[in-house]
């Protein structure tokens, strides 16, 4: 789980990145999901982009992709999600929550 600090963080990373993710008319399927989590897996953090021909709610969408691809949802602003997921060798290094 994402704390504040460390969404807030993604977001300024994220905020540079070019949707590598369309989901338009067929919604969340198979191959969507197998697309995005090869994405995740190589980026570690995806910008997908919602069209409008997508019928699904944006929040909907960006659930059903981060828990197809075991990620997590970084921002939702617009038509656009941010996913997150560690990889096994970080690229990203996320600040830590004070104890």
């Amino acid at each position: 789980m994402l704390s504040g600090k460390q969404k807030r963080f993604l977001r300024g990373v994220g905020h540079g990145l070019k949707p590598v993710i369309t989901v338009g008319k067929g919604e969340v399927n198979e191959a969507l999901v197998h697309e995005t989590a090869e994405a995740i897996a190589f980026h570690e953090l995806v910008k997908v982009k919602i069209l409008e021909s997508c019928l699904m709610d944006r929040h909907e969408v960006a659930e059903a992709l981060a828990a197809a691809c075991g990620a997590e949802v970084a921002q939702v602003l617009g038509r656009t999600i941010l996913l997150y997921k560690k990889a096994r060798e970080p690229k990203i290094e996320l600040p830590q929550e004070k104890k």
